[in-house]
């Protein structure tokens, strides 16, 4: 059985979008590090990452089945 997350990228970072967000298959283990470069996102673009609702960082470790929600830096004034 294929272990599987639901992808969110939010702004800049939509255009990386996989076609198969809502069930992306990844190998159990996998830190955001490496999901990130599998989605061919430069990691300094990736300012937020949230696991399931909950803030995280980067070397955070998925298993499968959860929502990952990444947003990139935010400027404003």
């Amino acid at each position: 059985m294929e272990t599987q997350i639901q992808i969110k990228l939010f702004a800049t970072l939509s255009k990386f979008r996989p076609a198969a967000s809502d069930h992306y298959p990844i190998t159990p283990g996998i830190s955001i590090h490496k999901l990130l470069d599998e989605l061919g996102i430069p990691q300094e673009k990736a300012k937020l990452v949230f696991i399931d609702g909950v803030k995280r960082d980067l070397s955070s470790v998925l298993q499968g089945g959860e929502r990952v929600g990444i947003f990139p830096p935010v400027g404003g004034g």
